[in-house]
């Protein structure tokens, strides 16, 4: 196997689609702060100036384009600022392969404030349109703002209403419909079916655009955009999607769902929304560029934390398989590290992790915040599920690794009662956890307007108590947290978090399949923190 982690196993990389060498891209000279060095200090550049882009047609990861850099440097210094209990830590990757809700086709006509339409691809930031927002049961139509415009090229679909409107969309757009959002398909990337629409799906707005639509005037749902048929086109298409203020907008004629962008990947001159699910950036020397400088006289065997950026064991890890080789190099220099994961694909690594703990302190945690399968699959869909991220902790448990679990992030209102709670620690005991750290939601920007637009979407019951909780904070109160603290603590306490005998956690066992990179969900989102050693604290990690 090359140092790519290709090889030439069909299993894993069945055609290349494009193989390209981009001999300067603008990453050359680019450096981030907290980036730097072993010394702190930032380094002249964070890749060297060539850089192999390829993108492969197969099931897992049609649609990915992998950018395979080598790195300046692998270990990087923790900012002074965050709010973690460590100081160093090892990203491999950027980006993260989760699938964002995209988009329509360009010339999808949007309602614009002063009455007129323009075309999506037409849209730039600034620009007035209109908007829905929820007030008491009714919804109605209001001015909002475009805050960000992107493209992308997805598989397109019509959708046929009975007035004749036309609708080119990619399958995992959403739709107003009178029984809340729908997607235009059912099947999602992570294979399971989602609420989607179907003929007869009665569609909200306004219709034709000859109706006046007035700020303040509540949305009806009288006009004839009743779905007729939903067909493939069987062809990929440009398509364009925008944020706005509200969170939707009005697409000829019918209320739209938007996406938040994210700004993860600006720095590297990438789209902020989907270049940063499907534009990885792979620094496929980081194992030999960490051999080295875990030999440098200057570093002195600090502890290092992994998956506090980016999941390392992303779908991404099962193509490349860097973490084999970041362990062995790890165990090589007997150097501490610790490892937060939301995916199951570290039970492929189990074995190099004992060998790990036989020389040096080795620190495992699975994140899961809740057991709840239904709220699972709203909030984090593009992740295992809950119970598989128990069942790998039981795994790791069982051949004596001390796996824990960070139980984040504990969601106010939603995932926070005592009966939730309990039901939680009652699960997490059950799989053998070492410990149990609770983290309470963080709301930092990027997934603020994410959570709030879904919150107001989803429940809008709790978009005030929410506004209470937090304010313009991204923390909850201190007294919040401390008491979800305590509860977990005590519930800890009562199911013998820690004591759980090798019976109980092999109850909860889980055989890995063989096919990893297509057969694993998508990975935890890139802002996980890795958690202090054993018990609760009222420090606050990012999680979302």
């Amino acid at each position: 196997m090359d140092r790519t982690g290709f090889g030439s196993s069909k299993r894993y990389l069945r055609k290349s689609n494009t193989y390209s060498t981009v001999a300067s891209m603008r990453w050359d000279g680019l450096r981030l702060a907290g980036e730097g060095g072993q010394d702190g200090a930032a380094t002249p550049a964070l890749f060297e100036r060539a850089a192999v882009t390829r993108t492969f047609d197969t099931p897992g990861f049609r649609g990915i384009t992998f950018h395979e850099v080598h790195a300046k440097s692998i270990i990087s210094k923790v900012p002074e600022a965050s709010r973690v209990p460590f100081r160093w830590t090892i990203n491999p990757y950027r980006g993260c392969s989760h699938a964002c809700t995209y988009c329509l086709a360009g010339e999808t006509p949007v309602l614009m404030a002063d009455g007129r339409t323009r075309p999506i691809a037409e849209l730039r930031p600034g620009d007035a349109i209109y908007g829905t927002i929820r007030r008491g049961h009714c919804r109605r139509y209001v001015e909002t703002t475009v805050l960000a415009h992107w493209q992308t090229v997805k598989a397109s679909h019509r959708v046929t209403l009975e007035d004749g409107t036309s609708l080119i969309a990619s399958g995992d757009h959403r739709f107003l419909t009178g029984r809340g959002w729908r997607h235009v398909t059912g099947t999602g990337p992570d294979a399971t079916c989602r609420p989607h629409l179907a003929p007869g799906s009665q569609l909200l707005g306004p219709g034709t655009f000859g109706d006046a639509v007035i700020a303040g005037v509540a949305l009806r749902g009288d006009a004839s955009l009743k779905v007729t048929s939903i067909e493939p086109l069987g062809r990929a298409l440009p398509m364009y999607d925008i944020t706005t203020g509200t969170g939707d907008f009005i697409a000829n004629g019918v209320i739209s769902h938007n996406c938040f962008a994210r700004n993860t990947h600006t720095y590297l001159d990438m789209d902020a929304g989907h270049d940063f699910d499907t534009q990885i950036v792979v620094k496929v020397n980081a194992v030999e560029l960490l051999r080295k400088e875990l030999a440098a006289p200057r570093w002195r065997g600090e502890h290092i934390a992994m998956g506090t950026n980016v999941d390392c064991y992303q779908r991404a890890e099962g193509r490349y398989q860097l973490m084999p080789g970041i362990i062995q190099a790890l165990t090589q220099a007997a150097n501490p590290f610790s490892i937060l994961t939301k995916g199951t694909l570290i039970l492929r690594d189990t074995d190099l992790l004992a060998a790990a703990a036989e020389v040096t302190d080795v620190g495992l945690n699975v994140s899961v915040g809740f057991v709840d399968k239904e709220l699972s699959r709203l909030i984090e869909s593009g992740t295992p599920a809950p119970e598989r991220r128990l069942a790998a902790c039981a795994e790791l448990n069982e051949r004596g690794l001390r796996c824990g679990v960070l139980m984040g992030p504990v969601i106010p209102y939603l995932s926070d009662s005592p009966e939730a709670l309990d039901r939680t620690v009652r699960q997490i005991a059950a799989s053998g956890a070492a410990h149990v750290t609770p983290i309470v939601l963080h709301l930092r920007t990027g997934a603020r307007e994410w959570f709030l637009s879904w919150l107001q979407e989803n429940r809008p019951d709790l978009v005030g108590p929410y506004a209470q909780l937090y304010g313009r904070r991204a923390y909850a109160p201190a007294d919040y947290q401390r008491k979800i603290a305590d509860q977990v603590t005590e519930l800890a306490a009562k199911y013998g978090v820690g004591r759980a005998s090798p019976s109980g956690a092999r109850r909860l066992r889980v055989t890995p399949r063989g096919d990893w990179p297509d057969g694993l969900a998508p990975s935890a989102d890139d802002s996980q923190k890795t958690p202090p050693a054993e018990e609760p604290t009222d420090i606050q990690l990012t999680l979302l």
